[in-house]
């Protein structure tokens, strides 16, 4: 990783890089603390091989709480405070939403790394980049899944009042009742703790299958307290939230969430590049995790792909950040990462829409399933799609 080449823009030393984080409640803090280490990593990796334009780099970390108010004013603080040049990171979509303008307005380069909502990219702004799948791509995963679980006609939803939540529930009820399916959906404030209510009501529409589109370790006590009313995953099919990578997490908060289906974004270790498994090797050794999640290597890649194309422009300046971004191949740990559409080829020229604007498109998304209690989501079973299946899945019955 020689990013020091290039004719160099002057550069104040050491060039800092946002990088934005859930690390308080109510946002998703198991995920955040995740994606601080995978960029503090990301940092170490680039210093130790030279840094950029002659300069170390410093990922200055920030607290979004899960908020868009929050988000937005860190997106400030970064910016106007702290100096510096892009940023990278961001879990929660209504944070991507809320503090993707005021990057636009300043034009600072954004490559968020776990924000699904589509209209991030949709309103093609300049500045903002995206390696997350989109929302609307990310539920036809969940749902297409769901269509092939045998014996489920009706289908529960828990979900958020977010960015994240509402379209991600709107665009999967849309394929699931398009498959013939019946749904009815639940709706949360994010944070919410006491699903007993929700929970009660569920369970007296008899669902054959539930589906967690909700953030945060509060998932988590849904998941169990769905359990204890017999409508957990050792009842009937369960697709938990993505909080539910985080593995040793996730059985000490669910001891019940075994046979749990959980949606994971990349391809299993077994097929991880040379650097997914160098980062892997070091996430796992830091954290003493014995898995890497998806959005610790979204993390690390959205501050190495911005370090590549500082180094590439050979300058700080967010308009030669962008030009570089948009010709960039970065070779990642999630594989290579590129941006076919933006201000040299509109998205509509190959018939896409304009979510489609400085979007990845070439993210692996995949099902795993929880098969024998307490196993790492790294080793969990792979049931869709059927190119990256490492097993059957197991399916329960109420």
């Amino acid at each position: 990783m020689a990013l020091t080449s290039g004719a160099a823009f002057a550069a104040d030393c050491p060039i800092k890089i946002g990088g934005m984080a859930p690390l308080s409640a109510p946002g998703t803090v198991v995920g955040g603390e995740a994606m601080r280490d995978a960029m503090l990593i990301a940092e170490e990796d680039i210093n130790a091989a030279g840094g950029v334009l002659g300069c170390e780099v410093e990922v200055v970390i920030g607290d979004t709480e899960g908020l868009p108010e929050k988000g937005a004013a860190l997106m400030e603080k970064f910016i106007t405070q702290d100096g510096v040049v892009a940023v990278g990171g961001g879990y929660h979509s209504s944070v991507g939403v809320a503090s993707k303008d005021v990057a636009e307005a300043r034009g600072v380069p954004v490559v968020f790394a776990e924000t699904w909502n589509d209209t991030i990219t949709g309103d093609k702004q300049k500045f903002i980049f995206r390696i997350a799948p989109l929302s609307s791509w990310a539920s036809s995963t969940i749902w297409k899944h769901t269509l092939e679980v045998p014996g489920v006609q009706k289908v529960a939803i828990l979900t958020e009042n977010t960015d994240y939540g509402i379209p991600a529930a709107q665009e999967t009820t849309k394929g699931l009742e398009g498959g013939g399916k019946e749904v009815e959906t639940f709706s949360v404030d994010i944070g919410t703790q006491d699903y007993a209510g929700i929970v009660q009501r569920m369970k007296a529409g008899d669902p054959d299958m539930i589906i967690v589109l909700a953030t945060g370790e509060a998932g988590y006590n849904f998941q169990q307290q769905a359990s204890d009313a017999g409508i957990g995953s050792l009842d009937i099919p369960f697709h938990a939230g993505q909080v539910s990578l985080e593995s040793k997490a996730y059985w000490e908060n669910v001891p019940d969430g075994n046979y749990a289906f959980v949606q994971r974004i990349g391809v299993p270790e077994t097929l991880f590049t040379d650097e997914g498994k160098a980062f892997a090797a070091k996430y796992k050794e830091r954290t003493g995790k014995d898995a890497v999640e998806s959005y610790a290597m979204e993390a690390y890649d959205s501050i190495a792909i911005i370090a590549q194309a500082i180094a590439e422009a050979g300058s700080t300046d967010g308009e030669a950040i962008v030009a570089a971004l948009e010709n960039i191949e970065h070779h990642g740990t999630l594989g290579k990462i590129y941006f076919p559409y933006g201000t040299k080829k509109d998205p509509s020229e190959d018939g896409k829409g304009d979510e489609w604007w400085h979007q990845w498109p070439d993210v692996a998304l995949t099902v795993i399933q929880y098969q024998t209690e307490g196993e790492s989501s790294g080793g969990a079973t792979i049931v869709w799609p059927e190119a990256y299946r490492t097993g059957d899945p197991v399916y329960v019955h109420q």
